[in-house]
């Protein structure tokens, strides 16, 4: 193979787990292009990252990417990852995986690693439904939206994800879609570079199970409402973030800010501990 015949992604992909499973239209191709061009941008060593994903579609990345990488069990990516971060605090862990995994068995976990400023990065793709296992409605499905249960329209208020990851006291937090691959690969970087908990939402296309019942077949249809309802706007309150049918889409990075992280916290007690016992010798 010539060098010019060579994709610049190649390094970063298990092409022997290719083809991938994902239907046309969906979104999680540009998700993962994003974030491999997050790592060459960021400029990480591969030898200290590590992609962690639950169940799911998305749950698959991890599978494909040429990272040392792995695929836990439903809802159980985040106590996973926190492990890993807990075992080896040089590492980089980044919890690639979907709405229903983190939010709905997994909510729990993800409430507290943000809480106790956990350092990893945790990357949401939104496709506001149980894609996976046949398009049932989840935490994220907006209000009377259609689902294989919820046929006549949902009616359960949907999380509002960059809201929750604020209360929950992430230091990091931004919503993009994949239409805004650009803005979503920079953030990425800058979340890859951040320390303490980051959390970034991607909203994208899934035509086959959530998009052909919400008059959106293809996943055009999805990037042109996209294309329609999105607003950039920065530093903008994430109760205002609320994804609401036939309402604007707020998009862009709403939190930056700096605090101790928990390994931080823990490294001082410790010290703290141990030159209090060499006092008392």
């Amino acid at each position: 193979m010539k060098a010019e015949d060579k994709h610049p992604l190649t390094d970063y992909v298990r092409e022997d787990r290719m083809p991938h499973i994902w239907c046309s239209g969906c979104g999680l191709g540009t998700a993962m292009s994003s974030f491999v061009e997050a790592v060459k941008k960021a400029k990480l060593e591969a030898d200290n990252l590590v992609i962690v994903s639950g169940i799911g579609c998305a749950g698959r990345v991890a599978g494909y990417l040429n990272f040392d990488s792995y695929h836990t069990t439903h809802g159980r990516a985040i106590p996973f990852a926190l492990g890993l971060k807990l075992a080896n605090p040089k590492l980089k862990v980044v919890v690639f995986s979907g709405d229903g995994d983190l939010f709905a068995i997994g909510g729990n976990h993800f409430i507290h690693a943000a809480r106790r400023n956990i350092d990893m990065l945790v990357i949401c793709v939104n496709n506001f439904n149980y894609g996976m296992t046949g398009g049932q409605v989840g935490p994220t499905t907006p209000l009377e939206a259609r689902t294989t249960t919820t046929p006549y329209g949902n009616i359960e208020h949907p999380f509002n994800l960059p809201y929750l990851a604020c209360a929950s006291g992430a230091v990091y937090v931004a919503r993009w879609t994949v239409l805004d691959a650009r803005r979503l690969t920079n953030s990425i970087a800058e979340a890859l570079n951040k320390k303490g908990f980051s959390f970034i939402e991607i909203l994208a296309p899934c035509p086959t199970t959530y998009g052909k019942r919400n008059k959106l077949p293809t996943g055009l249809d999805e990037l042109e409402l996209y294309k329609k309802h999105a607003i950039l706007k920065h530093g903008a309150d994430t109760k205002e973030a609320d994804i609401v049918i036939g309402k604007s889409i707020i998009t862009g990075k709403f939190i930056d800010i700096e605090k101790p992280t928990f390994s931080e916290i823990y490294a001082e007690m410790v010290h703290k501990i141990k030159s209090a016992k060499i006092g008392e010798e």
